[in-house]
């Protein structure tokens, strides 16, 4: 199995492979989030990276990624934003920390972190444009095995909606399950 850092790139693969434009405004199962303003969440944790990565801290890069970081080529913010994340992940100090906002946490935790956002948002995009997703393996049994005890122990109240009982034997919907999404969620008919 691949360390949680050297998934981050394939898993950013499933997001960018994703046939997003012209669906802007449909919705995810992010209750309330559209195609946009999820790419657009995503877009804005990997513009941070960088700069968290390098060590700078919260007030440093203060709020020049809030609102709207897509522009009129939201397709391409995103590539550019990944392009930059993935570069600094592949320098990054593993043994490292970084300042987020839950103070300082090591490196290892703000990968898992991204990746398990990577995996599931990938599955929430596709599933918004009518997609099963094709996730990496890996990256949902590391998330899987992240997120697991962090739920169980009631470390993500706020983060994620609650869990949603599942009896399927698919991990990828015992992962998005167990972060607040239905698995068999799909987009109303249009």
């Amino acid at each position: 199995m691949s360390t949680v850092i050297e998934l981050i790139p394939e898993a950013s693969r499933v997001v960018t492979d994703l046939p997003l434009d012209g669906q802007w405004s449909r919705p995810t199962p992010c209750s309330g989030w559209t195609v946009r303003d999820l790419l657009n969440h995503l877009t804005a944790e990997h513009l941070w990276a960088p700069h968290l990565l390098r060590g700078q801290t919260l007030e440093a890069v203060g709020d020049r990624y809030a609102g709207d970081v897509l522009g009129e080529d939201p397709a391409g913010a995103w590539r550019r934003a990944i392009a930059g994340s993935v570069l600094a992940w592949g320098q990054a100090d593993p043994a490292g920390s970084v300042h987020t906002s839950m103070g300082q946490i090591p490196v290892q935790d703000y990968a898992s972190q991204m990746l398990v956002d990577l995996t599931v948002h990938a599955w929430d995009l596709a599933r918004a444009v009518g997609l099963r997703p094709h996730l990496v393996a890996d990256a949902v049994e590391a998330a899987l095995a992240y997120e697991k005890p962090r739920v169980d122990g009631g470390e993500v109240p706020g983060i994620f909606a609650a869990p949603v009982a599942t009896d399927s034997e698919s991990r990828v919907d015992q992962l998005v399950a167990l972060l607040g999404r239905d698995p068999r969620w799909a987009p109303a008919a249009s």
